[in-house]
């Protein structure tokens, strides 16, 4: 005996070696969460722990090891004999959903195994007698894989237009699975399908079976496996919005209608005709042990079937009673007409009721003839609320405890009920007799004549452990009913199979291998665990026939994980299948699409799947071309090699003219990801502006601060940034620098720069005296470590145009004075500077220009132009040194873009670079060679330097960058 102490106490075991009578502690170092016993081992057990690890024991609890973390809840299973390699094999489903198989002693990496390969659905697991189901979704379809006696997985095959979109395995008994289906077109109800021993050709046995939501949010599905005897279910079905209950006794192969009572309770007739009028069973199972569900039923007592219920149109939920069978469904009986709980005792000899009921009860009845009478006895003489009634172990057992409470604040009361006292003797052979199953009075079903071995409803006596079950057999001839629909098929109002619609019978024969054979349908399969024999078997049995000859037709190429996207430098598995053709003699090429290719002999070379990495990323064309003597099918799949994306940032200028474009553009990194969408939010516009291009470009027409958002998606990551852009009419702006002990302390975050802009930003003021709202700064990001600060329009001047050169006289001149210092930490004293970067003056965005200005600007045009012309000729002019003149112009302005993060201090040093290489490739070649090219590019210079003194926009300064590259970029 086991028992678990409570957890929120102590995480411990008490076991008993001596049925109860001393008890020894074994404490734990996890908490308990399920357990799982082995079925033939009875020391073995599975622990499954709150922190999603599994251990396991093979001393009865004394001794626990880990077997593996990370494990997904109720998905863990113990190998099966004659079917598992070895008896401790245990299958797992991680919670990284993968499907695991592990050693129990011995669970380690080297050991592991993975009988599917790939990704499965989470939650999709189930080990069941000789089948593992799997599911994995493919671009939200599911697709539903088996494995019998542990082979490789197939696809299972329902109709073609069934399109699930929930599956649940009901039974996998006598080598058959019978699995509810929830259509595309259903919502509360599923359909029943039946499948060949294989568990991958399914067809349909009952369509609308009504289903309801279990305590735990469980789908519970309307039916029931009777216990005793193979093949019989019962079944809720969904008729014209109807529920009826329906009884097969083949498998679901045919269905029919409960015959109601023919009187009730008390004696009256009942007129309730078939099928208008009908018996209808609550068929739901308690998964509480303490307490019964709506119906039950015994292996020891074939036949006899104990549910709630109603007769009439439809199923109720008033007016309920009991029922009970004793010659399996055929004829029932009415035994109470209020909902009770009964419990079978002796092995169904005798049976006990308990009636449902929210008030305080002390009787309860007992029944020695299946319910035909019952006499009533009293457990207990205070009434009590009865919260479940539980049996000893075993169906002999002739003791039963009913515990509940005597008032809803007291304890639990445990009342033990011995009936050995009741029986005077025990059974003998005269007390038996023969019972011959049969549906309406047919006696051959599934093929035989079956006659059980019962006991005597007249006989009151103790059957005991000894009591077992005793069946003989009979063969019958096989007839039509002993066939069901194969694969494909479907049933017509003739009660005969013929094709459906999408069904192509010499499918069937696609995948076999030339010189083999293979089973030609007639239409029709036996019903699985049908022994009749001879009869029309011949007629309906499929036909062996050799395989045909056939080119490759039906390539289907996909990836193990059934998506269209794989990650940089990860193995990717493409998956072939063939449908139709000669897979022994078909050679299988697969192009991946990056220069590489590999070639097969034949299809059953590459089962488990083909695995390539690809080192770039991008969209690929991967085609599988399968070929053989009588022809060749190509197939194509595109597939997006992505890789994550880490980080973005929204380049964009922090000042912005009103009513002027300014370029926003989203930097990623790494900079290739792959297919990427770009999601943009532009001031106070509620609709973003989706592109597919990492730059937009925009305008604002209200001043102020104005705030833009890019959300960038790629795969499943979504990123995002966000930058204010103050807007204005004019501005005036320049670039400043640093002294170099600043680099030193730069981690190159936004959250730095914010603070160093603010400090920058309150040094300025208290130097120059400028007043704070007229006043921004901003530090660049990267390194050399550069700002720029902008003078704002004056917003208590409100009529003609704001001076401003007095202002930036004083900020440049404090600047120009080294007045503007800030102390960044202790012993780090930094000074700001302002940068000459160019011969421009300060930026000025305003509208109007004077005269004096214009003219100044064109000076500085002809200047510039001059030093070119020097510059290239200077070898002709002795004592002219370019470099030098550079140097003597560094006190004079450059000209600022208006989107700050294209420039950099560097920018000089660049001009000047380009201003060599050229002259350098000039010197080197014929002048006539390029002669144009030089004109041209001259013309270029002006053009460009005017609109760099004119216009802020920094395409200008970068347009004239390149102009002065080698020539080769001409």
């Amino acid at each position: 005996i086991m028992l678990l102490t409570d957890p929120e106490v102590e995480s411990s075991l008490l076991i008993s070696s001596d049925e109860g009578a001393t008890y020894q502690k074994y404490r734990l170092n996890f908490y308990i969460l399920s357990l799982l016993f082995h079925p033939e081992q009875e020391d073995w057990i599975l622990a499954y722990s709150h922190d999603q690890k599994l251990y396991s024991s093979v001393e009865f609890g004394r001794r626990w090891q880990l077997v593996h973390e990370r494990v997904a809840p109720n998905r863990f299973y113990w190998s099966k004999m004659g079917l598992d390699k070895e008896p401790g094999l245990i299958h797992l489903e991680t919670t990284e959903a993968l499907y695991v198989t592990c050693k129990l002693q011995n669970c380690t990496d080297a050991n592991k195994g993975k009988p599917f390969p790939g990704y499965i659905d989470p939650n999709s697991l189930v080990v069941q007698d000789e089948y593992v189901f799997v599911q994995v979704s493919t671009a939200g379809k599911p697709i539903y894989y088996v494995s019998a006696k542990r082979d490789v997985f197939t696809p299972m095959k329902l109709p073609k237009y069934t399109l699930p979109k929930d599956l649940h395995v009901i039974s996998t008994d006598e080598n058959r699975v019978v699995a509810a289906v929830q259509e595309w077109n259903q919502n509360e109800t599923y359909n029943l399908y039946v499948s060949d021993t294989s568990g991958v050709y399914y067809t349909l046995a009952l369509e609308n079976v009504v289903s309801s939501m279990g305590p735990e949010g469980n789908v519970m599905v309307d039916l029931y496996e009777v216990a005793g005897i193979k093949g019989m279910f019962l079944a809720n079905k969904k008729m014209d919005n109807q529920v009826k209950t329906h009884i097969t006794y083949n498998r679901g192969r045919d269905w029919r209608l409960l015959q109601a009572p023919s009187k009730d309770l008390r004696g009256n007739s009942i007129h309730c005709v078939l099928p208008y009028c009908s018996l209808h069973l609550h068929l739901h199972v308690s998964a509480n042990p303490y307490t019964s569900g709506n119906i039950d039923s015994r292996e020891s007592s074939p036949g006899i079937i104990v549910a709630s219920g109603s007769f009439g149109s439809e199923l109720t939920a008033s007016n309920v009673s009991v029922y009970i069978t004793s010659d399996a469904g055929n004829a029932w009986r009415q035994v109470f007409d209020e909902e009770y709980a009964v419990l079978y005792l002796d092995q169904g000899g005798a049976l006990v009721a308990i009636r449902h009921t929210p008030l305080p009860i002390r009787h309860l009845w007992l029944s020695f003839d299946e319910g035909r009478q019952w006499s009533k006895y009293s457990f207990t003489n205070t009434p009590l609320f009865v919260d479940g009634v539980l049996g000893e172990p075993g169906e002999e057992t002739l003791i039963m405890t009913i515990f509940g409470h005597v008032s809803h604040r007291s304890e639990w009361q445990l009342v033990k009920i011995d009936y050995r006292s009741i029986f005077n003797r025990r059974c003998t052979e005269a007390d038996y007799q023969t019972w011959h199953l049969h549906n309406q009075g047919e006696p051959c079903l599934m093929g035989v004549k079956r006659i059980y071995r019962r006991l005597k409803a007249t006989s009151r006596c103790v059957m005991g452990k000894t009591y077992s079950v005793s069946m003989t057999s009979g063969p019958c001839e096989c007839a039509e009913a002993d066939f069901e629909c194969d694969y494909g098929y479907e049933r017509r109002t003739n009660g005969k199979c013929s094709p459906a619609f999408w069904f192509h019978p010499s499918a069937m024969s696609r995948s076999c291998t030339t010189g083999m054979t293979f089973l030609n349908s007639t239409g029709y399969r036996k019903v699985v665990s049908n022994n009749c024999t001879a009869g029309v078997s011949v007629e309906y049995t499929a036909r062996r026939q050799q395989c045909p000859v056939l080119a490759p037709k039906g390539l289907h190429l996909v990836t193990s994980e059934g998506t269209l996207t794989a990650t940089l430098g990860a193995n990717v598995t493409f998956l072939v299948f063939l449908e139709e053709g000669d897979g022994a003699r078909t050679s299988i090429t697969l192009d991946f699409g990056d220069g590489h290719a590999l070639t097969y002999s034949n299809v059953s070379s590459i089962e488990e799947g083909i695995k390539h990495i690809y080192r770039a990323v991008g969209i690929y064309r991967a085609t599988a071309t399968g070929e053989n003597s009588l022809g060749s099918e190509t197939t194509v799949l595109y597939l997006h090699v992505t890789c994550q994306l880490e980080y973005i940032h929204l380049s964009a200028p922090f000042v912005a003219v009103r009513n002027k474009e300014v370029n926003l553009t989203a930097v990623l990194w790494p900079s290739q990801v792959g297919t990427v969408t770009y999601i943009w939010w532009i001031g106070n516009n509620t609709e973003p502006v989706i592109t597919l291009e990492g730059s937009v470009a925009c305008t604002f027409s209200r001043e102020g601060i104005n705030t833009v958002t890019v959300q960038v998606s790629a795969g499943n990551t979504i990123l995002q940034d966000r930058k204010a852009i103050a807007v204005h009419e004019y501005f005036r702006s320049h670039l400043l620098a640093f002294s170099s002990n600043l680099d030193d302390h730069n981690p190159d975050v936004a959250e730095w720069r914010l603070d160093v802009s603010r400090v920058i930003k309150n040094s300025l003021i208290q130097a120059t005296g400028v007043r704070e709202d007229q006043l921004l700064v901003t530090v660049l990001p990267g390194l050399p470590t550069a700002a720029e600060f902008f003078l704002l329009p004056d917003k208590l001047l409100t009529e003609g145009k704001p001076e401003k050169t007095s202002l930036s006289e004083v900020l440049l001149g404090a600047l120009n004075q080294n007045l503007v210092q800030f102390t960044l930490r202790p012993g780090v004293q930094v000074t700001v500077y302002a940068a000459h970067l160019s011969a421009a003056p300060l930026v000025d965005t305003s509208e109007n220009h004077s005269g004096s200005a214009m003219l100044m600007l064109l000076s500085v045009v002809v200047v510039g132009l001059a030093v070119f012309v020097i510059y290239k000729f200077k070898r002709k002019i002795p004592g002219i040194n370019v470099y030098a003149q550079m140097q003597n112009e560094k006190e004079q302005e450059m000209m600022s873009p208006a989107n700050p993060t294209e420039a950099t201090p560097g920018s000089q040093r660049d001009l000047v670079h380009s201003l060599e290489t050229l002259d350098t490739e000039l010197n080197s070649r014929p002048i006539g060679k390029h002669s144009p090219c030089i004109i041209l590019r001259i013309s270029f210079v002006i053009i460009c330097s005017l609109k760099v003194a004119f216009s802020p926009n920094p395409c200008y300064f970068r347009c004239l960058m390149l102009l002065l590259k080698p020539l080769s970029h001409c």
